[in-house]
């Protein structure tokens, strides 16, 4: 018998072992399309429809299902899971061990423009996403590139449904981002910080580590 003073991770224990996850078969489906320069680790698995462009990387055991898309240059780490219809845009990093649940983007534009006589002017989006490992986030969650640099997300950091980051923003490790938030560009989250459904950001603000902002705040 086995007793846990966390009872939650008692039940997480239990459900692996009654429900083991079911692993994608190895290899490349005959219906996906791999860029003959892209580097993908043979014991990975490339579901059908999925397209996998110039110079991507796949990594060690990774599972990129059906219908994902790879941008040029883009990486992806060991054991990574990617679910159908995930889009990573080019140039961006996704971390070992990491998911990314179905409608996820990452590497969207940033919005930035800049007001003109003749009408908003838009202003090149020429960075990058990095996220790091043993990150998951949640459905159709938005993840902006930088406008230059790095929209960076921390290791262990779980990221809920219908989240939008956007340009520039810096979350730390072990961060917890419920429903519906929205981070405005440039914003800091120091380690350890939750924000609860609904919480919004504005821009250029910082968050220190450990802090807790309740729903809506």
């Amino acid at each position: 018998m086995f007793r846990f003073a966390n009872p939650y991770l008692g039940l997480a224990k239990a459900l692996s072992f009654f429900y083991p996850d079911i692993s994608s078969e190895k290899g490349i489906h005959s219906t996906a399309f791999v860029h003959e320069r892209a580097l993908i680790h043979p014991t990975a698995s490339i579901g059908p429809l999925a397209v996998i462009s110039e110079n991507a990387q796949i990594g060690a055991n990774a599972r990129i299902e059906a219908q994902v898309f790879i941008g040029l240059g883009a990486k992806i780490g060991e054991y990574a899971h990617l679910y159908p219809h995930v889009v990573v845009r080019e140039g961006c990093c996704i971390g070992d061990h990491s998911i990314l649940h179905s409608g996820v983007i990452v590497g969207s534009d940033g919005f930035g423009f800049t007001p003109t006589p003749e009408g908003h002017l838009k202003i090149p989006q020429v960075g990058i996403v990095e996220i790091a490992s043993d990150v998951e986030i949640g459905a159709n969650v938005t993840i902006d590139r930088a406008t230059m640099g790095k929209t960076i997300i921390g290791p262990g950091t779980k990221i809920d449904n219908l989240v939008h980051i956007a340009h520039n923003v810096v979350i730390g490790r072990n961060c917890i981002i419920v429903a519906q938030v929205g981070l405005s560009g440039s914003t800091i989250m120091e380690d350890h910080v939750t924000l609860a459904g609904q919480v919004g950001t504005v821009g250029h603000v910082s968050i220190g580590k450990g802090t807790t902002v309740a729903a809506r705040g």
